[in-house]
């Protein structure tokens, strides 16, 4: 799963701190539907988590610190 350079490129973002999905795709030249994907894949291995915050949600890199 991490073998793609994507997902470790916002695994690594995420390590700096919350992000929204916006953030994301700006900081890794994705367009979101793949960033949103990719968020997915990361959340269901249990290396994201998300929360709500308004009308936004908020990523954030578990553990691994």
């Amino acid at each position: 799963m991490l073998s793609d350079r994507n997902r470790c490129r916002i695994l690594e973002l995420l390590k700096g701190g919350e992000k929204t999905v916006s953030d994301l795709t700006r900081a890794a030249r994705l367009r979101q539907p793949l960033v949103s994907h990719h968020l997915r894949v990361l959340r269901e291995a249990g290396l994201v988590e998300g929360r709500r915050e308004g009308r936004f949600r908020l990523y954030r890199a578990v553990g691994g610190d």
